[in-house]
């Protein structure tokens, strides 16, 4: 089976920066002497080299990124925006050397990656950042395969180029069979300063919202609903804090008036490695004409399940083949969750011929479902406690269990906190556990929160279509030896989404620092996260890998990111054989910089 891979650049040739300074027939790359940092004048590459070895360099440098007539700062690594792909072997090892050529500290977080808690990457839990003009070596042996990415843990320069793509290949023969792959890296570009927009942020949520509800729209809702809506002073159209146009979405740096081309040859099985790379958005992803078999979750394969669309939060992997049978081009089309705009990309087999892309869809509304309020789930209801606990720890609320009736409204009652249609009241603090922290950073209470591991995401439970949910991933192995859980908690997403306040369990990670959550080593957890707010958050650990508990009993498939729905529950176990400090955070960019972040420590072997 032959499998083709990117082309090796010159500089990923030449190695490192010992062999290039060697190397005096070849002309220095700016990057390399730190002319992109010194001045920051540089137009950065669009597009992914790839490197390799038992030594990789990677330069972290200011530069200029543009695509379809718009410009602004970028920080690249290696002169390209994406910075490069790094392939690796699993068993082979590697030093990943990571030189910082900006006037500010920066850092590289292996996301997905197992690796010792001290070269995990996040300044201020796991290693002290990278200084200007310093350098952090990371020894690597892999452990694993599979699709994963790297990108800075440093400020908010993600946003603006600091990430790149992983793969790691088996040891063995792969058990997905393929012939060419390409790597779809969906992320953003907006020419505005990440800082400028989280000032806006905190200064109005709904800075950047360009569909938000008027007496003259003509979204789906009634004249009931819009009432309601109206006194609960909340917008369902509120999806995304930041969107088009003040994002341009790219598909490796590429934007849609780029007109990126991936090319196939009829008849080959070909491999798309998805990573959302992107700072804040979600993106539903469909190839219209060409069904996808999703192989791969997060780096861990899986049963392989068709589909024709999936939603992909931030931060997620998926792997897919496609097989077209047929000569022409197809469109790779990834449209931001609220349909504001779309990532494009053409597989094609001639050079030249590229794809007609479908129009944007209606944008989604938000329902009672996702303030909050309980209900169907569409016909999927989760098995909470799908393993057996052990000893008989968890609680009613980790059980899923089912909320009183609440009360009508008390006299004189804020009927702006009510939903007008049922009395139900959208700030009953009564109903959050004690070990959340009631106060100004929270704004809303999920009054009966249900598991909805069956939802494929905001808009897509009514296309015509077959829609990834994650309650369809099973693992491709049988994990014959899952243990009960030993204990359980509950975690609650919360939120001050008017004075954009994120946390976790009404606590800023500036807060919590010093108490982190807290392991014994090798414990096996329960772990039910509670949105109590409107929008999805895409929660990722640090370290190691947790299993959904989404109804596939020893088939729990493994993932290092998951989306909680609005108003809703997601549960997990984990169990915590990587000692040390580990984020524990949503990757929403800025939600994670407004606070919503925790410290994970698990105790090493023997520690009382």
């Amino acid at each position: 089976m032959q499998k083709s891979k990117i082309k090796y650049s010159r500089r990923a040739l030449i190695g490192s920066l010992a062999a290039l300074g060697g190397a005096t027939a070849l002309p220095m790359p700016t990057w390399a002497m730190g002319r992109m940092a010194a001045h920051g004048r540089g137009r950065v590459r669009k597009g992914i080299d790839e490197l390799s070895g038992a030594k990789i360099d990677l330069h972290v440098g200011n530069g200029t990124f543009a695509t379809g007539g718009r410009s602004g700062p970028a920080i690249a690594v290696n002169g390209t925006v994406p910075g490069p792909l790094i392939r690796l072997k699993e068993g082979e090892q590697t030093i990943l050397s990571v030189r910082n050529m900006l006037d500010v500290d920066s850092s590289v977080h292996w996301h997905g990656l197992l690796l010792p808690f001290q070269f995990d990457g996040v300044p201020g839990i796991s290693f002290p950042g990278i200084r200007p003009g310093g350098r952090f070596d990371v020894p690597l042996t892999p452990r694993q395969s599979g699709t994963y990415w790297w990108h800075s843990h440093s400020g908010l320069q993600e946003q603006i180029g600091h990430y790149g793509p992983i793969i790691i290949d088996p040891a063995g023969p792969d058990p997905v069979e393929y012939d060419r792959e390409h790597i779809i890296l969906l992320s953003e570009f907006t020419p505005m300063h990440p800082h400028q927009i989280m000032k806006k942020l905190k200064v109005s949520e709904g800075y950047f919202s360009m569909q938000k509800t008027s007496a003259a729209d003509d979204y789906p809702l009634s004249a009931e609903e819009r009432l309601m809506w109206g006194r609960m002073r909340m917008m369902p159209t509120d999806i995304a804090d930041v969107s088009a146009p003040t994002y341009s979405y790219l598909v490796n740096g590429h934007g849609p008036e780029d007109g990126l081309e991936l090319p196939f040859v009829p008849g080959e099985r070909v491999r798309l490695r998805i990573i959302n790379g992107s700072a804040m958005t979600f993106f539903n992803l469909r190839i219209p004409g060409l069904p996808m078999t999703v192989v791969q979750a997060d780096g861990q394969n899986v049963q392989p399940v068709a589909v024709d669309e999936l939603q992909i939060g931030v931060a997620e992997t998926y792997d897919v083949i496609v097989a077209p049978t047929q000569a022409g081009a197809f469109a790779i089309a990834a449209e931001s969750m609220d349909r504001s705009g779309m990532a494009q990309a053409s597989l094609t087999s001639q050079p030249g011929r590229k794809a007609a892309f479908p129009a944007l869809r209606e944008p989604p509304v938000l329902s009672m479902i996702d303030m909050g309020h309980g209900g169907m789930d569409h016909g999927n209801h989760a098995a909470q406690a799908d393993a057996p606990m052990g000893h008989g720890q968890m609680d009613h609320a980790a059980m899923g269990h089912a909320m009183p009736a609440p009360p009508a409204a008390p006299p004189g009652q804020d009927m702006a906190t009510m939903d007008m249609s049922s009395g139900m009241n959208m700030r009953d603090t009564s109903l959050l556990p004690a070990s959340v922290k009631v106060g100004p950073g929270i704004d809303m209470v999920a009054m009966n929160p249900q598991d909805r591991m069956g939802y494929p995401g905001l808009g897509l439970d009514d296309v015509p279509h077959r829609v990834l949910n994650y309650r369809m991933l099973k693992s491709l192995e049988m994990d014959h030896h899952k243990r009960a859980p030993d204990r359980a908690m509950e975690l609650h997403l919360t939120g001050n989404m008017e004075r954009y306040m994120w946390s976790f369990d009404g606590r800023k990670f500036s807060a919590v620092g010093d108490d982190p959550i807290r392991f014994g080593f090798d414990e096996r957890v329960r772990v039910k996260l509670v949105n109590d707010t409107m929008m999805a958050h895409p929660i990722h650990l640090h370290g190691m890998f947790f299993e959904l508990v989404n109804g596939q009993g020893h088939y729990q498939p493994k993932k290092h990111t998951v989306i909680v729905q609005p108003g809703s529950s997601a549960t997990f176990d984990v169990t915590t054989d990587e000692p040390g400090d580990w984020a524990f955070h949503c990757h929403l960019l800025y939600h994670m910089h407004a606070g919503m972040m925790q410290t994970v420590s698990v105790a090493f072997p023997g520690d009382a």
